[in-house]
C-alpha cells in the first residue's frame, strides 16, 4: 500500500471529522453560488467523482484541490494561518517553561 494511502487510512478521527466539515462547507459554498458539480470540477481541474470525494472530506483528495476550492470562495488566505506559530499553544507553553527555568537559574 502506498504511503499516501496508509496516511489516509490512519487519519485520527478528529482530523477526519474536520475534513468532513471542511468538505461539507465547501459543498454548501458551491451550492450557494449556484454552481453545478460539473462546473466546479472544471474550475478545479478535477473529475466530478474527485469533487464529490472532496465534498465528503476524503483524505485521499490532494491538499491542492482543497486549497483551490478555498481560493474559489476567497478563503485561501486562511490556510496559511492554520499552523501559524502564534496558534501553537503546546510549543508556546514549552518555550515559556524553558524561559522560566532560565530565569530561575539566574536568580
Amino acid at each position: 500500500m502506498p504511503r499516501a494511502a496508509q496516511a489516509a487510512c490512519s487519519l485520527p478521527s478528529a482530523a477526519s471529522a474536520s475534513l468532513a466539515v471542511l468538505g461539507a462547507n465547501l459543498r454548501l459554498a458551491r451550492l450557494r453560488r449556484g454552481q453545478s458539480l460539473r462546473a466546479w470540477a472544471l474550475r478545479l481541474n478535477v473529475s466530478v467523482p474527485t469533487l464529490i470525494a472532496m465534498e465528503r472530506g476524503a483524505p485521499s483528495v490532494g491538499m491542492g484541490v482543497y486549497a483551490t476550492a478555498l481560493w474559489l470562495i476567497d478563503r485561501h488566505a486562511a490556510l496559511g494561518e492554520l499552523a501559524a506559530p502564534a496558534h501553537d499553544a503546546q510549543a508556546l507553553a514549552g518555550e515559556m517553561l524553558v524561559l522560566q527555568r532560565k530565569g530561575r537559574k539566574r536568580l
